[in-house]
């Protein structure tokens, strides 16, 4: 038999080419215009109780609250709804940064915590169980802790 061979090609290669640099222009265009901010003023402040629990705000917090019950009507209880105002009476103490400090006993009368409503929800699930050994007992529960966030208006 014949052998053919068949001749190879030589690979050239080429050389990268350059992309041609491409000037960049920086146009603006709309800016948005800027929202004030709602300074957190450390230097006043007041501890409030609800829930059980008492808080120490200042006007800007955010805070988690135990869930508020609404006012009961003829057809039922009035349920909060998001963005509500909220206005918490019970403060213990009042500073406004400077000298004064107000102490109640046990509330201060005619003192008031202002906040709007800005969440409605439930924390992360908590397994209840509860196990005897050897006597195949097993039960195993969930639960979840509703919960209001608020955010701190004012205080008077």
């Amino acid at each position: 038999m014949a052998e053919t061979k068949t001749a190879k090609k030589p690979v050239t290669k080429k050389a990268p080419t350059k992309k041609p640099a491409v000037s960049k222009s920086v146009t603006k265009t709309e800016t948005k215009p800027k929202v004030p901010k709602v300074e957190k003023s450390k230097d006043s402040f007041a501890v409030f109780a609800t829930g059980g629990k008492q808080y120490r705000v200042s006007p800007g917090d955010t805070i988690k609250i135990e869930k508020i019950l609404g006012a009961v009507t003829k057809t039922g209880r009035d349920e909060h709804k998001e963005g509500d105002k909220l206005v918490f009476d019970q403060v213990l103490l009042v500073d406004n940064g400077k000298e004064d400090v107000t102490i109640g006993t046990p509330f201060i009368s005619g003192a008031a915590v202002n906040a709007t409503l800005k969440k409605i929800a439930r924390y992360k699930t908590i397994d209840v169980i509860k196990y005897k050994q050897k006597s195949r007992y097993f039960k195993k529960y969930g639960h979840r802790q509703p919960y209001f966030e608020i955010t701190i208006d004012s205080i008077r």
